[in-house]
């Protein structure tokens, strides 16, 4: 146990031009900034060890990235051990889209895209619904180098920052995450589905209104930051055409007015790959109209309930229920922490590789080519979406016949009785209840989508009700994977607090 020092930065990765905006079939192209997009970075070290988490306002972080990221703060300075920055997205849909190139976890859609052109005759190509040039538009390439650059930027002042500090935890309620996979009598299950309908039967999972959280103070007990862990990804805004941080931003805006403009806030996402911040039972319309194909209502219902979650009044409401919920917890701290024990550790996890049938593939490459000869003119996202499901069947046959193991980057860390541990998927809330209800820590911080971008990571009830989240297509690895990453994650949570 030591005293520890913690240090604070915030930096923008607003761009001063038209981003390609990432998340959906669709292609969207910002029009204007809503709120700024931010990379928030907190560094704890005792003098030995090490933990340093940047949160990034982007949808996700691919390993190219994260290697960019550590090689650039190695440059800078060798005090840092580039294996203890653990960089974590929020997952908001109005935000960069960035060049994979060299990720384990290519760009899909232009991977899908490219492979439905290669079914096609060459004067039936794929059309992009909106595709800006310019000087006045980043593209991938540049997207890339820019925030590798802010990101690796935001760590080393929150280094350079760090001062004697003292510490506390907190825990809240807050109804945000709700899931977002509807089942139905013939034991299927979709994606944002219909609940108006005889055939409804139940949510496939439940929600965690659960909010982890640690509070951070000057010398002087003055509150310098706080990191908040909520189970649901920052996806209000997600079909918009601006550039926003999403429910983030509001949190950030409302918690300064109250204690002050210099306050920092981590925002950090849970286990939250089946979650979302809308209600698909008191289902409401959205203000603006929405493009996408997964997402149907053909009987809408009036409910008296909570603004549209697609709009910018349901983002401001999800942001004031998080911070009251902060607030309160701030208010019942009733003592802080100068010492603690620190560890970190970073660990490779060999994963199974999900993987299809030879039938599966044959239906699959059947589908494909029957679409592409019948296809009129040119395609486009819809076709796409169409036919992700086997173009992501054909790929992953082709990709299992090459390996049959995904590596994936895990950290796990201790502050005190605090426990972390991060994951780069989309991981289904019922993992991060199984990772919180085994761990023998007073607090366990789940952080999903850090340091890798591994796709949705879903449940075996999931996988047979089927649809997007839970086809192969959706991710690179099946529940198989998910039970060893449970087991392996809270075995290293026990055995890092001595209980193993």
């Amino acid at each position: 146990m030591g005293k520890i020092n913690v240090g604070w930065s915030e930096v923008s990765i607003t761009p001063d031009k038209k981003i390609a905006l990432a998340g959906q079939f669709a292609e969207r192209i910002s029009e204007y900034v809503e709120t700024p997009i931010t990379a928030t970075a907190l560094v704890v070290e005792d003098g030995r060890e090490q933990l340093i988490i940047c949160s990034c306002d982007l949808i996700s972080i691919g390993e190219n990235l994260v290697a960019g990221v550590r090689e650039l703060v190695s440059g800078i300075t060798d005090e840092i051990d580039p294996d203890k920055i653990i960089i974590s997205a929020i997952h908001t849909h109005t935000s960069h889209t960035y060049s994979r190139a060299s990720s384990k976890n290519d760009n899909r859609n232009a991977k899908f895209r490219s492979m439905l052109d290669s079914f096609l005759p060459p004067e039936k190509q794929y059309r992009a619904k909106v595709s800006p040039k310019g000087d006045d538009f980043m593209d991938e390439d540049e997207a890339l180098g820019f925030l590798t650059e802010r990101i690796a930027e935001a760590v080393v002042k929150a280094w350079n920052n760090r001062r004697s500090a003292r510490y506390a935890a907190g825990f809240g309620r807050a109804a945000v995450g709700m899931c977002r996979r509807v089942c139905y009598s013939d034991n299927s299950a979709k994606m944002w589905g219909d609940t108006n309908l005889a055939s409804f039967t139940e949510l496939e999972g439940g929600n965690d209104s659960g909010i982890e959280m640690l509070f951070f103070y000057d010398e002087n007990d003055k509150l310098t930051g706080v990191a908040a862990n909520v189970a649901c990804p920052a996806q209000v805004l997600e079909h918009r055409m601006f550039i926003s941080s999403d429910y983030w931003g509001k949190v950030k805006q409302l918690l300064r007015e109250k204690y002050g403009d210099d306050l920092f806030v981590l925002g950090l996402c849970s286990a939250a790959g089946d979650q979302c911040p809308r209600d698909l039972i008191r289902w409401v319309k959205p203000e603006i109209p929405i493009d996408d194909p997964n997402i149907e209502r053909n009987d809408y219902i009036e409910r008296d309930a909570d603004p549209s979650m697609f709009d910018i009044k349901g983002s401001r409401l999800v942001g004031r229920r998080i911070v009251n919920e902060i607030v309160m917890a701030l208010e019942n701290v009733e003592k802080t922490y100068d010492e603690a024990v620190l560890k970190h550790e970073k660990l490779t996890v060999d994963l199974p590789l999900r993987r299809v049938t030879p039938k599966e593939y044959e239906e699959a490459l059947a589908v494909l080519e029957k679409y592409a000869s019948k296809v009129e003119g040119h395609i486009n996202f819809n076709d796409t979406a169409r036919m992700y499901v086997h173009m992501g069947t054909v790929m992953r046959w082709e990709e299992q016949h090459k390996q049959d193991i995904y590596p994936v980057e895990v950290h796990i860390a201790r502050l005190g009785n605090v426990a972390i541990a991060t994951n780069p998927f989309e991981l289904f809330l019922d993992y991060g209840n199984r990772i919180r209800a085994r761990s023998r820590a007073r607090q366990t911080i789940l952080i999903q989508l850090a340091c890798g971008a591994g796709g949705y990571l879903p449940t075996e009830k999931a996988e047979r009700g089927s649809h997007y989240s839970a086809y192969v297509s959706s991710g690179n690895v099946g529940h198989e994977g998910g039970e060893m990453l449970v087991r392996k994650t809270t075995e290293e949570i026990n055995r890092m607090l001595c209980y193993y």
